[in-house]
């Protein structure tokens, strides 16, 4: 995979930022609470700037706001091109419904799990890895804002054994997921492994509802994801999403199921 430009652009202007203001990468990293290490695998395009360090760089370097625009833009451009238009439906939507037979959702999904994901099934490497795990993570913003989308996940139990990038990452997603759970319009659900075929082997997917019109729903597949808009196929995935929610475990047991499923990961 390609690098993506801005990144370069983002790496250029952080160190013309630094020369300017006179400090050395060890300086700038003292002022800002992050390592040299880290300063200079960023001006070298090999980690992705992450959303915090960005904004103490620009505040401390006087940047005017410039490398928090770049990075805004490098998170959209190193999205895939199919996804971008849902990731702005994401955004804007005021509710999420998703539903995940395989992994957990990627705005639930740690840093170390996303990566575990990336290059494992999606078989990134290198450079890519980091800029798809930035883009993964800076999507997640959405649940931070003052007026977040009400998001209802159903996870098929399966998510829960999966041992996504070893014991270690799997303990720590699945103690994010119990802490995210604790938000009062984040809603988990789990489909026990008791139950046998249901509706939602199918397939993963997630329904949108904007602040105004109608529901949209998206599908992924291993070669890009689909935007469904048609009146019927929409309907269609409501009642798949109904059939599937009527098998899940309620919030409060599905939240003890994962904080024991977190325990046998330790």
């Amino acid at each position: 995979m390609i690098r993506v430009p801005l990144w370069d652009l983002f790496a250029g202007e952080l160190r013309r930022l630094r020369t300017d203001a006179g400090l050395t990468q060890e300086a700038l990293g003292e002022r800002v609470s992050y390592s040299a290490s880290l300063v200079a695998a960023v001006e070298q395009c090999r980690r992705a700037p992450r959303a915090e360090f960005t904004e103490r760089c620009d505040e401390v370097l006087n940047g005017g706001g410039l490398l928090v625009r770049i990075r805004d833009a490098l998170m959209q451009e190193a999205l895939m091109p199919w996804f971008r238009e849902w990731v702005s439906i994401e955004q804007e939507a005021t509710a999420l419904r998703s539903y995940e037979p395989l992994v957990v959702p990627g705005l639930l999904q740690t840093e170390g799990y996303a990566r575990a994901l990336y290059e494992g099934a999606a078989q990134f490497v290198g450079e890519a890895v980091e800029q798809q795990v930035a883009a993964r993570l800076a999507r997640q913003a959405v649940l931070d804002g003052p007026t977040p989308p009400q998001f209802v996940v159903v996870l098929d139990h399966a998510v829960l054994a999966r041992p996504v990038g070893g014991p270690k990452v799997m303990r720590e997603q699945l103690e994010h997921l119990i802490e995210m759970a604790r938000r009062p319009r984040v809603h988990l659900h789990l489909v026990p492994e008791t139950v046998g075929a249901y509706p939602g082997l199918n397939g993963a997917f997630v329904l949108a509802t904007p602040a105004d019109g109608d529901d949209l729903g998206y599908l992924d597949n291993p070669l890009h994801g689909t935007i469904v808009e048609r009146t019927v196929d929409v309907n269609s995935l409501r009642q798949t999403w109904e059939s599937i929610r009527a098998e899940a475990m309620p919030h409060g047991a599905t939240l003890a199921a994962i904080t024991e499923a977190a325990k046998r990961w330790s």
